[in-house]
């Protein structure tokens, strides 16, 4: 749990102050600003980027001075398990920001909190993130130096009192410095910040996320290297033969992303379910990580392994097969158990080592079938990288031009998008949410091209469902049908039969077919219509989203709504008028969650964080409805969400709790004891004057 201080708070809010107040005095026009305050971002990230690798050095020199003193594979256990302990401590007791790979925390300030970012965020993610990829953890340094400089950024933003849209762009601006100082590739920087912070390819944005990005690139080249972080050959495409084996590495590229999601996420789930606390869950990780990796010769899967990634590259994959398929599930395994269980490091460098080692393996094979086609197994390897990335991450722009700045060669360009498009869209079918996006979907936000867009999974099908609804028998004559529709001027009928239970739906496209095709008059209804067995229905606790999803796919205009998929026991109509209020009312739930929170933030920027809180089925609120509940809670609490069964529902009054549902709060830090015992015990730990809101 994080605490804000007072005496922190207080001191930002003076700096604030005195910024604005100097940047009011001015007469600079706006480009002016904005290009400044870009290059001011760039700068400070690739000084940041400089510090935190100076620092990763140090942890790595006093790492193998503990492996001489113990041995190797004591040594790299001890400092590991120690290491993870430190960060779990860090994290827990400074910012939970920090935990994990954070840019998923980059896009949910993007997207839902103005650009907001702790100052203290950049601090902490340094020194955790050092801790762990230094003594050995399986993480990349890219995803730390982002949320560095887009801690900056924000910092930079709130200090001259800009709006939230200036301050989202300073935090882009940031994310872009963060990889061009991390892999010397400001072109793919620039387009990373445009494609996976902001989702939006806007001039707006494109000037400053540039100089962000070059500046960066500039300082990183000048302290550090003007050399790539790592060298890719210039492999040319031998033969239009092999198109087909790209084809393949492609879709065996989706598969493996869409793996490492579906297992970084198990695992993190798991952890986050133990009931310990987190300096334990991360030194245990980080045991276990050093446990597998200590079995590799060099140790191959820990650390960021951009050495080995381009060793094994420049060396045309000069490994065995069995070395290879090891190293692909030992990367996955090792990053999965340090990143799962809670310590600091980012994913884009194991997905890349974990594309290059797939595309030398499809290089391999092709080579050893087709020698005289498959030349060099090396081009595979550099197109896996971006393939793996791609799908992942869901960035096809980002996964080609990295590759492409890094190799410095037009000449893979081919099949390197044709591989990297073909994983992304293939990824996206096997699984909608990328490496990014999963984590903010299971906090209920739900983001597309970089904004929460899905309203309408905020309201349920029984709450705007008609339910007063017009029903015509089965044996109805087409003669008393046109009467029927004559008279109430509607589409359609839903068809019932003795029991009242549901037998179809006629419509007046059905009426005046039968009317062409000169049926008798005393055909019945359900002759012509649409009986129960094709009927496509909705029910009561689904969203209106997917109710919406099931009728655009075939072009309907109202759904029966049952009490479940199987039932014929029919409760009402959801039609497309019905549509339109739900959207109306997602609109004003989450205008109202966004007055809310922000008042919130302006009250106590520092002191408010997302909680999830997980019922249980002895809990005192589970099978309560959230009104009987409210007014125990503290006052400065909105409950922003709930997830039952992989779906998310946005509470009101009347919703009622069940066992399993996981509850997110938008809480001041120091409340969150008081919620729980409220949910758990159903306790109030201190006098509350006004309850907790909802949306």
């Amino acid at each position: 749990m994080s605490i804000s201080h007072p005496t922190e708070q207080s001191q930002f809010k003076r700096m604030r102050s005195k910024a604005a107040a100097i940047l009011d005095r001015t007469t600079l026009p706006e480009e002016a600003i904005i290009v400044g305050t870009a290059l001011i971002v760039g700068i400070g990230t690739g000084l940041g980027a400089v510090i935190f690798i100076r620092l990763l050095e140090r942890i790595q020199a006093l790492t193998y001075l503990a492996q001489m003193s113990m041995g190797m594979a004591v040594g790299t256990v001890v400092m590991m398990t120690l290491a993870g302990v430190v960060v779990g401590a860090i994290i827990q007791q400074w910012a939970s920001e920090a935990k994990g790979h954070g840019v998923p925390e980059v896009m949910e300030a993007v997207a839902i909190r103005g650009g907001r970012i702790r100052p203290r965020v950049a601090v902490a993610k340094i020194l955790a993130s050092s801790l762990t990829i230094g003594t050995g953890g399986s993480a990349g340094r890219e995803g730390p130096i982002v949320q560095v400089g887009s801690a900056l950024g924000s910092t930079l933003g709130q200090l001259f009192h800009f709006s939230e849209e200036r301050v989202r762009t300073l935090v882009a601006c940031g994310a872009a410095a963060g990889i061009a100082a991390t892999f010397n590739a400001p072109i793919a920087g620039t387009i990373f910040a445009l494609e996976v912070i902001l989702g939006s390819f806007t001039i707006r944005y494109f000037g400053g996320v540039v100089i962000s990005s070059v500046a960066a690139s500039i300082v990183s080249r000048a302290l550090l290297s003007s050399r790539p972080a790592f060298s890719v050959p210039a492999y040319p495409l031998s033969n239009l033969g092999e198109i087909p084996l790209y084809i393949t590495l492609g879709v065996l590229a989706a598969l493996v992303a869409v793996l490492f999601i579906r297992v970084l996420y198990a695992a993190e789930g798991w952890f986050d379910d133990w009931k310990i606390s987190l300096p334990v869950k991360t030194g245990l990780g980080m045991f276990l990580t050093a446990l597998i990796g200590i079995f590799y010769p060099g140790h191959m899967v820990l650390g960021a392994g951009l050495d080995v990634l381009g060793e094994a590259i420049a060396g045309n994959v000069d490994l065995t097969m069995g070395l290879l398929l090891a190293l692909l599930v030992g990367k996955m395994l090792t990053t999965t158990l340090t990143l799962g269980s809670g310590n600091s490091g980012g994913v884009f460098a194991p997905s890349l080592f974990m594309g290059a080692i797939l595309g030398g393996m499809v290089g391999q094979i092709g080579h050893a079938l087709w020698p005289g086609v498959v030349i060099n197994p090396g081009a595979y390897a550099i197109v896996g990288m971006a393939a793996v990335f791609s799908g992942a991450a869901r960035a096809p722009i980002t996964a080609v031009l990295i590759v492409f700045e890094m190799s410095n060669d037009y000449q893979l360009i081919l099949p390197l998008m044709l591989a990297t498009v073909l994983s992304t869209l293939l990824a996206e079918l096997l699984f909608p949410e990328s490496i990014y996006t999963l984590k903010l979907k299971l906090k209920g936000i739900s983001l597309e091209r970089g904004r929460d867009q899905d309203i309408l999974e905020s309201v349920t099908v029984k709450e705007v469902m008609t339910q007063r609804v017009e029903t015509v028998p089965v044996e109805m004559t087409l003669v008393e049908l046109s009467d029927r529709f004559s008279q109430t001027h509607t589409h359609g009928f839903p068809v019932v039969n003795d029991t009242n239970e549901l037998a179809g739906i006629v419509t007046i496209s059905d009426l005046d077919l039968a009317i062409h095709d000169e049926k008798p008059r005393s055909t019945t209804v359900l002759s012509i219509g649409t009986p129960r067995s094709r009927l496509l229905v909705a029910t009561p606790d689904e969203t209106v989203g997917e109710a919406l999803a099931r009728m655009g796919a075939r072009g309907l205009g109202r759904l029966p709504v049952l009490e479940s998929q199987n039932s014929n026991h029919l409760l009402g109509v959801i039609k497309r008028h019905d549509i339109i209020r739900a959207y109306t009312i997602a609109l004003s739930r989450r205008a109202e969650l966004q007055h809310r929170a922000k008042r919130m933030q302006i009250r106590n920027i520092d002191g408010t964080r997302f909680a999830d809180l997980t019922i249980e089925p002895t809990d005192f609120a589970a099978g309560k409805p959230l009104h009987k509940i409210a007014m125990r809670m503290p006052g400065e609490c909105i409950l922003v969400s709930i997830r039952r069964n992989g779906r998310i529902l946005i509470p009101h009054g009347d919703t009622l709790f069940q066992p399993g549902d996981t509850v997110t709060a938008f809480v001041q830090s120091d409340n969150i004891d008081a919620i729980r015992a409220v949910f758990q015990r159903g306790e109030t730990e201190q006098p509350q004057t006004a309850g907790a809101s909802s949306v």
